[in-house]
């Protein structure tokens, strides 16, 4: 569509490029098709009809996107040639909204935007006392020396709104010295509302973020069966200390030597632990290591690595030691496991067999 708007393509390219344009739209003639179809499988929708479940779905936010990606099959079949200035190229150039159907980011954004609704109204009742002041002074101010510019309210609002946003065209510029006064005040006050806004931002995306990993550890520490085991409120303190951490297979986690500052639980996947004498361990979902040099604050005695794609919880030192003193049952399951797999590696190293 960017291309079709330049004059003087050639006529092959130009064809090229509304052929390519009408098979794109049939393709997204499919998809509708498809999604009003499967949507009665959508959860949401499972409690009511087929029919009310792709009724609601063609007018929902996703069906009218959809439905506008279409027109221009209907306008191609009502005679409109598809070029850079007929109405079927609106409709093409909406196709960039499927784009933000799919992006998780805009998603957060609207997230974002509902939980910090009240400061950001109240930036922006701020935003426009300060642009109607500053436009009311300068029309008063100005529009002695500068009627075609700030002869009316709506000229200097132009002016006060590029002023306040610090874009600064150059097409309007007070000249007296009261609008000069009101411009440097307008200036400041507009880094002032626009820094405002960023932090109220800034803070929403960052609590958003926060509570989205608050999830996700919650999600992987439910699956450790030590954690499970504790409870719900004993969980919830728990996964605030825990950090998870993706490894792909065969990557080194931690070195025989290295100092023991933390613990790792196996929430997903399989490690291998290679032992100083020579044998392997094979620990899989549930399992933890590291609590040996933790406890006894000692360098790691084992070399552990991923044997496949593994999904790590990882818990601190001075995190572990501070659970360890409010919740026992935690610090009790794990001394036994360390004192479980000490004797074993003893048993192993001596050659005998387990009993």
């Amino acid at each position: 569509m960017i291309l079709l708007s330049i004059d003087g393509l050639p006529p092959d390219t130009r064809n090229a490029l509304r052929y390519a344009i009408w098979a794109v739209a049939n393709l997204f003639f499919i998809e509708y098709l498809v999604r009003l179809w499967v949507a009665p499988e959508e959860g949401r929708y499972r409690e009511t009809s087929s029919t009310m479940a792709r009724l609601q779905w063609a007018m929902s936010l996703p069906g009218l996107v959809g439905l506008l990606a279409t027109v221009p099959i209907f306008m191609w079949l009502a005679g409109y040639r598809i070029v850079g200035a007929d109405a079927a190229s609106i409709f093409c150039a909406l196709w960039i909204l499927k784009l933000g159907l799919h992006a998780p980011a805009l998603g957060t954004l609207a997230r974002v935007v509902s939980n910090e609704r009240a400061p950001i109204a109240g930036v922006l009742v701020l935003f426009f006392i300060v642009l109607v002041i500053a436009a009311t002074a300068a029309h008063m101010l100005e529009r002695g020396r500068q009627p075609e510019a700030f002869g009316s309210l709506p000229s200097a609002l132009w002016w006060a709104v590029v002023t306040l946003t610090t874009t600064g065209y150059g097409d309007v510029v007070p000249v007296t010295v009261g609008g000069r006064l009101v411009g440097s005040v307008l200036m400041i006050s507009g880094i002032s509302v626009l820094a405002i806004m960023t932090g109220v931002l800034a803070t929403g995306f960052s609590q958003e973020e926060r509570r989205r990993e608050y999830l996700r550890v919650w999600e992987q520490v439910a699956r450790v069966p030590i954690f499970a085991a504790l409870g719900v409120v004993t969980l919830s303190e728990i996964v605030g200390k825990l950090r998870t951490r993706y490894y792909p297979s065969h990557v080194t986690i931690m070195r025989r030597g290295d100092p023991g500052d933390s613990m790792f639980f196996i929430s997903s996947g399989e490690c291998e632990v290679r032992l100083p004498s020579g044998g392997t361990v094979r620990l899989g979902e549930g399992a933890f290591f590291g609590e040996m040099a933790l406890l006894e604050r000692q360098p790691r005695s084992a070399t552990v690595a991923t044997a496949r794609p593994t999904t790590l919880l990882v818990l601190y030192a001075s995190d572990f030691y501070e659970i360890a003193s409010r919740i026992p049952a935690l610090a009790e399951a794990v001394e036994m496991e360390a004192k479980r797999r000490r004797e074993e590696n003893l048993e192993r190293m001596a050659g005998e067999p387990r009993r």
